[in-house]
């Protein structure tokens, strides 16, 4: 099977990572008076399902030294708490409104199928898959060990824990799935959701390799919410758990549907490269579910579009710069003045590119600091904030400088030893500035702009504009807001038949060229 381009992210697609839930006033009506009755009773009954699993969850590994927890539990450990553990659990789901769950296909045993890849991932109640998997380990964040309740469940499953802020830990947990899916049956079946985060279910984004390393064959599991209302899904941005968990509990009940689809065994190209297995098995279960299948990721609690090793922000910080200067009554000539203070004062040997948001504030000409410390927090994690990606992206989304001056002032700005040519590392830096994003994977673009030669402007600026992938990060990432401009042949041309020609000149009076 063929690799895909990295093109199936475009940008008519929906974005995955925002479920808000719109209901009419007679629903919202019908909603509040089902949930004040049975709200109150539900909660409480599934809470009390896994009060009873807690103890006996600690049961299991009572007495048992820290080298016997660390292999499968055998004997009546598993044969008596297993099932007892199983039936709870559908009960706590039942008390939540999912009064049967639907079942369509048939589960693979473990010599089949060592993982369960499960998607779309949806809402912390896709749990429910567990209990027609007949409590599969999974992969788990290791902070939800601390968790009451949760992290004694975690033990019993023999979940594999992960910390996300730990790259260490992300290494041990990778080695630890690949020890126990090869271990030939000795560890039960896994389960994952391959996607590694929820979605509002209207697109399948992109899965991570790390069920496919292995080169093993999987079984990939389809999950469904046939329902009228879409009360279940949690994402990024939008209603919140205690939201979800309110309607869906005020529903009479929640449909849900388990799909097993045949077990996939991977090509010997697939077990080569497990990032192709996994980009195949997931336009799979797109075409199953009559979804796109998508490079969206979620990096760093940020929704990105991976492209080309590029991760491209699904939401401009500069977008939401602009409205928040526009919002403060500036306008194009005071946003054209502040860039020109913003590079000014990168330029500046003396003072440097780092800003506070006092700082900011006067620089942008702001009388309203609280909008400088919410730009700050756009753009940084820290009290101060470089004014580098700041002004890059916003005289980009502006259209207030060409795309030739801006890549040539982005290379200036990042090459340190003033050499006319960058190394790896200040690829990554100025690509991180341009996007407003960081970027950990620009190789690919570093080996495409020193093919030639020493990695220059005019290089980077022949690659940009030029090569099919980056071509359209220039395009669709770094234009203006409202021109539009498309780079056909070395030139920008935008939907205002302004026209960048190959010098970079802007044929219409604007600054910067």
């Amino acid at each position: 099977m063929e690799r895909r381009d990295g093109h199936s992210a475009t940008p008519e697609y929906p974005h995955p990572f925002i479920h808000e839930l719109k209901l009419t006033n007679a629903q919202r009506i019908r909603g509040i008076i089902q949930g004040i009755v049975l709200f109150p009773i539900r909660v409480p009954l599934s809470a009390l399902c896994f009060l009873i699993m807690w103890p006996l969850a600690r049961l299991r590994f009572a007495g048992l030294s820290e080298e016997e927890r660390s292999k499968p539990v055998q004997g009546w450990r598993l044969w008596v708490l297993h099932p007892i553990m199983r039936w709870l659990s559908r009960f706590a789901f039942f008390f939540l409104g999912f009064l049967w769950v639907e079942v369509k296909g048939r589960r693979a045993d473990l010599k089949e199928a060592p993982v369960l890849v499960v998607a779309p991932h949806s809402t912390f109640m896709d749990m429910v898959v567990l209990v027609p998997t007949q409590l599969a380990t999974v992969v788990s964040r290791s902070e939800n060990t601390s968790l009451p309740v949760v992290g004694a469940l975690l033990e019993f499953n023999q979940s594999v824990l992960v910390s996300r802020k730990d790259p260490e830990s992300r290494r041990k947990a990778v080695a630890q799935v690949t020890e126990r899916l090869t271990s030939n049956g000795y560890w039960p079946q896994m389960l994952m959701f391959p996607e590694g985060t929820t979605t509002n279910g209207s697109v399948l984004i992109k899965f991570k390799p790390g069920a496919f390393l292995p080169g093993l064959p999987v079984q990939p599991v389809l999950l469904r919410y046939p329902n009228k209302l879409d009360t279940v899904r949690w994402t990024y941005k939008g209603t919140s758990w205690i939201e979800s968990l309110w309607h869906t509990t005020s529903q009479f009940y929640t449909n849900v549907t388990v799909e097993f689809l045949p077990v996939y065994k991977p090509s010997q190209e697939e077990k080569n490269d497990p990032n192709l297995y996994a980009d195949n098995v997931q336009k799979l279960m797109a075409k199953a579910l009559g979804l796109p299948s998508t490079d969206y990721v979620m990096e760093g609690r940020v929704p990105v579009n991976k492209l080309g090793g590029l991760s491209l922000p699904l939401e401009s910080p500069a977008k939401e710069t602009l409205k928040l200067l526009r919002r403060n009554g500036l306008g194009a000539h005071e946003v054209e003045a502040a860039l020109d203070r913003m590079i000014d004062r990168c330029q500046s040997g003396a003072q440097g590119s780092k800003a506070s948001a006092e700082e900011l504030a006067s620089i942008l000409g702001l009388t309203d600091t609280q909008t400088a410390v919410t730009i700050c927090d756009i753009y940084s994690k820290d009290e101060n904030v470089d004014l580098r990606p700041l002004y890059l992206t916003v005289a980009a989304l502006s259209g207030l400088v060409s795309f030739k001056s801006l890549l040539h002032t982005a290379f200036t700005l990042f090459d340190g030893e003033c050499r006319g040519s960058l190394s790896a590392e200040e690829l990554s830096d100025l690509m991180g500035a341009l996007l407003g994003f960081p970027q950990r994977h620009t190789a690919e673009l570093y080996t495409q702009a020193s093919s030639q030669g020493p990695l220059t402007a005019e290089n980077l600026l022949r690659v940009l504009t030029t090569h099919p992938t980056y071509q359209r990060v220039a395009n669709e990432y770094m234009r203006p807001e409202e021109a539009g401009s498309q780079l056909v042949d070395g030139k920008a041309v935008n939907n205002n038949r302004n026209v960048y020609d190959g010098n970079g000149s802007l044929h219409h009076n604007k600054k910067f060229e």
